[in-house]
């Protein structure tokens, strides 16, 4: 199984990226996938969740700002971020599961400057 997460990068405050995490290995369609961050020196965090049937859910600090899509066809799950914070700046990491085991891809690097 692999997770590969690209798309970070340097952006200023209020403008937007969108990250993109492809997927093999993993019966894709069956599989709900996640996004979570960790800032320097934090514990990383839930940021949103996508289920196999589309549903989304958001965590409190990105609902509104945020939001998480997939393309089955590709096997890619997105996170399109709008209004970015400094308070946003955090390796970004997708997460799925499959026969209990969890999976995690790399981490991709967003650095929002104020």
């Amino acid at each position: 199984v692999q997770l590969q997460a690209s798309g970070g990068g340097l952006v200023q405050a209020g403008r937007s990226l969108r990250l993109s995490c492809t997927a093999s290995g993993i019966n894709f369609v069956r599989n709900g996938m996640d996004w979570y961050r960790q800032a320097p020196g934090k514990e990383r965090e839930w940021v949103a969740s996508i289920t196999s049937g589309g549903s989304t859910n958001y965590a409190d600090s990105v609902k509104g700002r945020f939001t998480i899509s997939r393309d089955n066809a590709k096997k890619t799950v997105y996170l399109q971020m709008d209004s970015l914070k400094p308070e946003d700046t955090a390796d970004y990491y997708c997460k799925t599961w499959e026969s209990r085991t969890i999976y995690w891809g790399q981490g991709t690097l967003v650095t929002v400057s104020s």
